[in-house]
């Protein structure tokens, strides 16, 4: 549930004003959540970065180090699979080859080739990323993913495809030309690859600054424009029917006697007996809207935690006495 001083945004009345992270991507909710949230895409402008978002700088130094590791690293072309071993090198520690580490010279020539460099997760290795994906998921109720992509000129790194996720495209540097098609008419649809003979309902072209929503499941691809094409992906996880069920597993069992292995049928029939009892003594008090916060609340508690070991802290807890 999305709230602001006290009012909900998502799912009952407007508040007066936006949210921390939100206000970042959006200079006015109110018309945003009215017309826009899963309803149709939208540019919204506005004129700062969010705070703490991963930098071409960043980027650089990250994949300088030659740390950064496969899967968080990708590289993809439309009309070709990218290997791994295209872009990625070994390291040897300890006298021990360890392969799937980033090869900066390698990459820099597959882009020069027209490929796109996909930096998959930052949230989970780059710590401003990682804040302002919190703030915006505190402001959502929901679990947010980034990515970070480059693209040179005139080239598409993913084909047209639909995301399980609402998509917050923020343009870091560079333009770039964005087709957005219809979202699916069934709840049935699936995210991938996808076909679209329609025209697209959008396409904007987004300058650096600039913010680009697309509803969950709406099919979309991009090409690069001018400059270096560099955006961010907010995507905005929600939950499906999968999750409503294990919520409701969890809420109608969260008491009952776990691991037990009984011995007869007698006792295992005593089991079964509790367990129905205890089903239908919780059941009529559930509601739809207790078992779906409770989904949404499984799934964003899913966030890894960026968590140091505080080795500053505890260097100066262990430190040696004033002689």
């Amino acid at each position: 549930m999305l709230k602001a001083e006290g009012r909900t945004l998502i799912g009952g009345p407007v508040a007066t004003s936006t949210p921390n992270g939100l206000a970042e991507l959006i200079d006015d909710a109110q018309p945003f959540l009215r017309d826009h949230w899963r309803r149709r895409p939208v540019v919204l402008r506005s004129a700062d970065l969010p705070t703490g978002s991963l930098t071409l700088d960043e980027a650089d130094a990250a994949l300088g180090t030659g740390a950064l590791h496969s899967p968080y690293v990708e590289m993809v072309r439309t009309d070709r699979i990218i290997p791994r071993e295209a872009y990625c090198t070994s390291r040897t520690v300890n006298r021990v080859d360890h392969p799937g580490y980033a090869d900066a010279a390698r990459i820099r020539a597959l882009l020069h080739a027209g490929t796109t460099l996909v930096l998959r997760c930052v949230e989970q290795w780059h710590p401003g990323t990682a804040e302002f994906t919190r703030r915006l998921g505190r402001d959502l109720g929901r679990k947010v993913e980034a990515f970070f992509f480059v693209t040179p000129p005139g080239a598409q790194g993913l084909r047209l495809h639909r995301d399980d996720a609402d998509v917050f495209v923020v343009q870091l540097n560079g333009s770039k030309q964005w087709y957005v098609h219809q979202g699916p008419d069934s709840p049935q649809w699936r995210p991938g690859p996808a076909s679209d003979d329609e025209p697209p309902v959008v396409s904007p072209l987004l300058r650096t600054g600039e913010v680009l929503y697309i509803p969950r499941g709406f099919a979309h691809y991009a090409t690069g424009d001018s400059g270096l094409s560099v955006h961010l992906s907010l995507t905005v996880r929600d939950i499906a029917t999968a999750d409503l069920q294990r919520a409701a597993q969890q809420l109608l069992f969260e008491a009952a006697p776990a691991n037990r292995r009984p011995l007869d049928d007698d006792s295992m029939l005593a089991d079964a007996r509790a367990l129905l009892e205890q089903l239908t003594s919780r059941l009529p008090a559930l509601t739809p809207e207790q078992l779906l916060t409770a989904a949404r609340a499984a799934q964003c508690a899913e966030a890894l935690p960026q968590l140091s070991p505080g080795l500053t802290e505890l260097a100066a807890s262990l430190g040696a006495p004033p002689s």
